[in-house]
């Protein structure tokens, strides 16, 4: 077999597995092939329900918003953003810690570059919005500071400690923005120069900030925010509250409306990157299509992205590569160059 020949079927191997393999409700139907094979008497496959959503059943839509689902390796990654942001501290330093609000959680990580009145990239963590911490998620810092830019990664309460809402975790991550705009001046920063990135929930939560009416909540300039990343992310909530999500979020009218970024594009005054990986769930893949769809069709700038042989959890970590898919094209972004 040609080397060619050999790595197009890992890919194909790779693809099916983290791909096929966890496709929707089906992924039992090789149950009765295997236990045919293995000589024990073959059982029938699920029978799908009514559609909930789209062409998806209960099971099948809760399994597009359970990232376990399609990604086999979740715990594999998680443990690599936590050594590989380990790794950076152990290289930058320790980051200034700040509060920006008056709970004990609302504050935020600040890895300063050498530069004077440089950019800063404020990152948004994701974690089904009921996990994740800003020291597991500076895996990206070391590329941002040494390409002249601050990296701020705030910590914010969870929904399960908000009670269940996502509206206190929204207005934190909105707080700790208007919070690096006012206080940018401290740390060598340039309040004119804020980007915001985000993943996962974290990425929902991007969404959010980026469709902030600035002006009115917090007496800040319309554009305060310059730039934006948005990686596999929730833009319309209508679904997410469909699904299993709902178990553990108290979703209501009000907050469905108020946090489906989608519907408020009217506010959006950033360019954007939207990301996701050709691995990841249907859902996901179709929120963020059509998230940019909706963008580029409003006449506001948008660039889509798709990182090929990605899951849910690995396209996240291309943005601390300066040559990585997210790295370069949020570099570009920000008119920053590899290298300080």
């Amino acid at each position: 077999m040609s080397p060619n020949e050999t790595l197009a079927r890992a890919r194909a191997t790779r693809r099916e597995f983290l791909g096929v393999g966890a496709a929707l409700a089906g992924v039992a139907a090789a149950g009765p092939l295997l236990a045919q094979q293995a000589g024990a008497p073959a059982t029938a496959p699920a029978l799908k329900g009514p559609p909930v959503w789209l062409d998806l059943d209960q099971a099948a839509l809760d399994a597009a918003y359970d990232q376990s689902k399609y990604a086999p390796n979740l715990q594999q990654v998680l443990k690599r953003y936590t050594a590989n942001s380990e790794a950076a501290r152990a290289r930058l330093g320790a980051p200034k810690r700040v509060a920006y609000g008056p709970t004990a959680i609302e504050a935020l990580d600040i890895y300063p570059t050498k530069h004077r009145n440089a950019p800063v990239h404020v990152f948004i963590h994701g974690g089904a919005w009921r996990s994740g911490a800003s020291k597991d998620n500076a895996y990206a810092a070391e590329m941002f500071v040494n390409a002249g830019a601050h990296f701020v990664v705030p910590d914010f309460v969870s929904v399960i400690e908000a009670g269940g809402s996502l509206l206190p975790m929204a207005e934190q991550v909105r707080r700790a923005v208007a919070w690096v705009y006012r206080n940018a001046r401290s740390f060598g920063g340039d309040p004119n120069r804020i980007y915001v990135s985000g993943h996962s929930s974290g990425g929902h939560l991007a969404g959010v900030v980026l469709t902030t009416d600035w002006r009115r909540d917090f007496d800040l300039p319309a554009d305060t925010v310059k730039g934006g990343l948005c990686c596999s992310g929730m833009f319309d909530l209508k679904p997410v509250r469909l699904s299993a999500r709902s178990s553990y979020v108290k979703f209501t009218d009000a907050m469905e409306q108020a946090l489906s970024s989608q519907r408020h594009l009217d506010l959006l005054r950033a360019p954007l990157l939207v990301v996701h990986g050709s691995l990841e769930t249907p859902e996901f893949q179709r929120q963020s299509r059509e998230f940019a769809a909706a963008v580029k069709a409003a006449g506001k700038p948008v660039r889509f992205l798709v990182g090929e042989e990605y899951n849910h959890f690995e396209i996240i970590e291309t943005m601390g590569n300066p040559y990585g898919l997210i790295g370069s094209a949020v570099l570009e972004q920000m008119k920053l160059g590899r290298r300080a």
